[in-house]
């Protein structure tokens, strides 16, 4: 029996969060002006060797505003296109665990205090939970819905080394255990095309992810970007960029593999036009989710079919 979830093969964000709140929910990605051990020389200096100036936040809001002015910007610019709506406040850009206790209980709460919000989501590192941070958490959790990003990229801790990822997956596994023990959901993060990865090794991260305990997942395609440590392993001729129809069908297989009660939060990723080596057909974003659908429809696949 062929699954389905609304008109997709796969159990998306957006038919999720319509199904949780009757109505559609966008996100506000917010930069909290926070910082990053792997960059601020704690774990190391150089960051994951994809990540831009901006700490993976380049359509976040401005960091030289407050919470408050970044939602209330992006909101009535969302205002135009769609006139109703409530909104998941994300903090996006670098570590948003990684500053001390109090600063972010002040920066969550002052964005769940937004008009509108109904969640929040926070993008951090497995290295940067320590047990008042979960604390914090759990205690929102229980008066919002909340959902922790967890950057893994990759399973392979070759890999991990390799792109300066800056921990071993017991790491990310310890992390993993401590937020589902405080019932917190976990959205993880993987990276496809990254240097020295076949298809294997990428099939084997969504295989590992789809065998614990987590709520979601973000695909992302590898991009890379002006001024990133990415761009000497790219001149050294350390990996090549994935052709659209390759990536394509990675992530039909991809999402064959997932259980079923894994959300897809993302099937591709972005990247702001200006940075933006390579591979450039990333940028047909529409066509590539298009042609994603239709794959999926011609070879009968959907989520959980693999698993």
């Amino acid at each position: 029996m062929i699954k389905k979830w609304g008109d997709k093969r796969y159990y998306s964000l957006n038919y999720f969060l319509r199904e949780k709140y009757g109505s559609k929910v966008f996100k506000i990605s917010l930069d909290a002006g926070f910082s990053c051990p792997n960059r601020d020389g704690k774990i190391s200096s150089g960051g994951c060797v994809f990540c831009s100036e901006r700490g993976s936040g380049d359509f976040a809001g401005d960091r030289e505003y407050s919470i408050t002015e970044q939602f209330k910007d992006i909101k009535f610019i969302m205002k135009k296109k769609w006139k109703e709506g409530k909104y998941i406040a994300y903090f996006q850009a670098y570590t948003n665990t990684y500053a001390p206790i109090d600063i972010l209980r002040e920066k969550y709460e002052e964005a769940l205090s937004q008009e509108g919000v109904v969640g929040i989501a926070i993008a951090t590192r497995p290295d940067c939970l320590e047990e008042e941070v979960l604390d914090l958490l759990e205690e929102l959790s229980k008066k919002t819905y909340l959902w922790v990003e967890l950057g893994l990229q990759t399973v392979n801790d070759k890999t991990a080394r390799i792109i300066n990822r800056g921990y071993k997956l017991e790491i990310f596994e310890e992390a993993l255990k401590n937020l589902r023990k405080r019932n917190i959901d976990v959205v993880v993060h993987s990276i496809f095309g990254l240097p020295g990865e076949k298809e294997e090794d990428m099939f084997n991260t969504i295989k590992y992810l789809a065998a614990n305990d987590i709520q979601g997942v973000k695909f992302h395609l590898l991009h890379l970007m002006k001024g990133t440590p990415l761009v000497k392993l790219y001149e050294e001729g350390k990996f090549e960029f994935l052709e659209e129809d390759q990536y394509v069908k990675i992530i039909c297989k991809a999402i064959g593999l997932l259980r079923e009660d894994i959300v897809v939060h993302r099937l591709t990723g972005d990247s702001p036009r200006n940075l933006l080596i390579g591979p450039k057909w990333s940028l047909k974003k529409w066509e590539i989710l298009n042609s994603i659908d239709k794959t999926l429809e011609e070879k009968n696949i959907y989520q959980g079919l693999y698993y």
